[in-house]
């Protein structure tokens, strides 16, 4: 096969048929058909080459070795599983015999008592008054009072300290006493002096010696112990 005239000798032939311009209009004529065969021709071919081309390339790209792959090894059966021993089921026992009871005596209705009455509410009497609680016993508490006093009282003005007389001294003593439950004097104290120590320790010795009195007595008449004060006067006559 001829290959495809090139552009090169394409405007060579070009050249050639204006060199020939003083041919006849037959030959040109001729000299055209021949042109247009030659042109026709190297077409063809050059169709033909390229479809040729075509062919070849979808042959090599649609041609692939395909490999194909080993099947995989078959898997050995699994050994057959172990016979279990199967226990026998437990015995059921049979079911009891079923009892069909007679059909009960029809009941009588119960008659609908009346509720019981409310007992009766008893109130109890009232609790008698307790009495009045008798009243106290009056006191019998009573002071110590003085027993004689005019006659006791003159002997203790009377029992005049000598010394006093010799210095000529007078004055008047205060004095408390306690009395004891047989209504003598226990226990005596100045609360008012009379300024001189002598007249005031012969009142009190006057007292322990010479004066009495009625015993005190408690709320139940009971002897006790009290007191009493008095003032002793000493004058000079």
């Amino acid at each position: 096969m001829r290959r495809p005239w090139s552009a090169k000798e394409w405007r060579e032939i070009s050249r050639m048929s204006y060199v020939d311009q003083g041919m006849t209009g037959s030959k040109l004529t001729s000299l055209i058909i021949a042109i247009g065969i030659v042109a026709g021709i190297g077409l063809a071919m050059v169709v033909g080459l390229a479809i040729d081309v075509v062919k070849k390339e979808i042959e090599r790209v649609t041609t692939v070795n395909i490999e194909e792959e080993p099947p995989p090894p078959e898997e050995e059966p699994p050994p057959p599983p172990e016979p279990q021993e199967v226990s026998p089921p437990p015995p059921v026992a049979p079911p009891p015999p079923i009892s069909i009871a007679p059909a009960p005596p029809p009941l009588a209705p119960t008659p609908t008592l009346p509720p019981p009455a409310p007992p009766a509410l008893i109130i109890p009497p009232p609790a008698p008054v307790a009495p009045p609680a008798p009243p106290p016993p009056p006191s019998q508490a009573r002071p110590a009072t003085p027993k004689g006093l005019n006659r006791w009282s003159r002997r203790i003005s009377e029992n005049y300290p000598s010394r006093a007389l010799r210095e000529e001294v007078e004055g008047n003593v205060g004095v408390s006493v306690t009395i004891g439950p047989n209504g003598r004097v226990s226990g005596c104290r100045v609360v008012r002096s009379s300024g001189s120590r002598i007249l005031d320790d012969a009142a009190c010795k006057g007292m322990s010696r010479y004066a009495r009195f009625n015993e005190a007595l408690d709320d139940g008449g009971n002897p006790t112990s009290g007191s009493y004060a008095t003032t002793i006067t000493y004058r000079l006559n």
